[in-house]
């Protein structure tokens, strides 16, 4: 284990142990840190050389099992703990999917506690991690819709965001002035890409612009390095992809491209020309699509006979057969008018 990993093991571990409760046992520490029970010994020694309020406690259930726990919070522990910017980004991604969600109560609860989070951070580092925060707010969207959900590698994701998350690195950090945000340096990357078509592996030079996560498959936007597509941004299934590399090429995401307008054009993920839309519900599930938004720009419209029209603009015919197919026959496609030629045409070549 690297130096800079125990440490961080350290101080999570000292957190833990200040937690209310029973404390925590060599088994719990072998678990949660995936380590042996003399490396889980060695980390309880070296704790209870940095902190004096470390006791031994015995667990109400089993008296057998030992157990350890600091007794009161320690200025040391408080000190140390601080917030990265990718830690406070987290938290608008999981707001932004609990309202598309329409879980308005929970956003409201989760943005109460970034609020109190924030408010733990000194002046000095929030001035250094605010601008960050936001940007990488931008690399990432959400583009939720009914259907089952797909694994993704944590460590081909991770690659990703590193690349598109990268600082320039700092030599003191006393010497930044508190009002100048730490700038994300992007790294164009290497991936080794499986066409889901042919089978073949093929290799790709690319400048990532973000991360659209939808619910049949996700997908890396970006931009081809050799320039072959212009400024045309590709999506990339991210399970497709089978390696990455990250590069010491860097590149700028032009600041009129905003991922939030990129996913409207489509309806859930799959970008095609936007076209005009119109469904038509019948009386039976008119009320049931009321609850529903189908896309941000939808217009809803209740008919006298009680059926309800839905009118919207977006690409994406694939996915919005898919869903069609949810509601059966009580819903019919008016626009576009020659839809079912259309769609049966893209499912022969699916």
């Amino acid at each position: 284990m690297k130096n800079y990993e125990k440490a961080s093991d350290l101080l999570d571990l000292a957190i833990w142990l200040e937690e209310p409760g029973d404390g925590v046992s060599l088994e719990d520490i072998q678990q949660n840190y995936g380590v042996s029970r003399r490396t889980a010994e060695r980390m309880i020694d070296a704790i209870r050389n940095m902190f004096s309020h470390i006791e031994q406690a015995s667990s109400d259930s089993d008296s057998r099992v030992k157990r350890w726990r600091i007794r009161q919070r320690s200025v040391k522990t408080n000190s140390l703990i601080s917030f990265n910017s990718e830690e406070l980004a987290v938290f608008k991604t999981a707001i932004a999917s609990l309202k598309r969600q329409s879980m308005d109560d929970k956003a409201k609860t989760l943005g109460y506690v970034e609020t109190k989070v924030r408010r733990l951070i000194n002046d000095r580092d929030k001035h250094i991690i605010r601008a960050p925060a936001e940007e990488m707010m931008k690399l990432e969207g959400l583009a939720l819709r009914p259907g089952p959900r797909i694994v993704v590698d944590d460590k081909i994701l991770s690659k990703i965001m590193d690349a598109m998350q990268g600082r320039e690195p700092i030599q003191s950090r006393d010497a930044i002035s508190p009002l100048i945000p730490i700038p994300l340096i992007h790294h164009q990357i290497e991936i080794a890409y499986l066409s889901r078509g042919t089978g073949r592996i093929s290799r790709n030079k690319l400048m990532p612009y973000g991360i659209l996560y939808g619910e049949r498959d996700h997908y890396l936007l970006a931009r081809r390095s050799d320039g072959s597509s212009g400024d045309e941004v590709h999506l990339y299934i991210l399970n497709n992809i089978k390696e990455v590399e990250i590069l010491p090429d860097t590149y700028d995401i032009p600041k009129d491209f905003n991922l939030e307008k990129f996913a409207e054009r489509s309806f859930g993920v799959y970008q095609e020309e936007p076209f005009e839309v119109e469904w038509l519900f019948d009386k039976k599930k008119a009320q049931e699509a009321k609850n529903y938004v189908f896309h941000p720009s939808q217009e809803m419209i209740e008919n006298k006979d009680g059926t309800l029209t839905v009118k919207f603009k977006a690409g994406g015919m694939l996915e919005m057969d898919w869903h069609l197919y949810t509601w059966g026959n009580h819903v019919k496609v008016i626009k576009p008018a020659d839809w079912y030629e259309k769609i049966a045409e893209k499912r022969k070549n699916i």
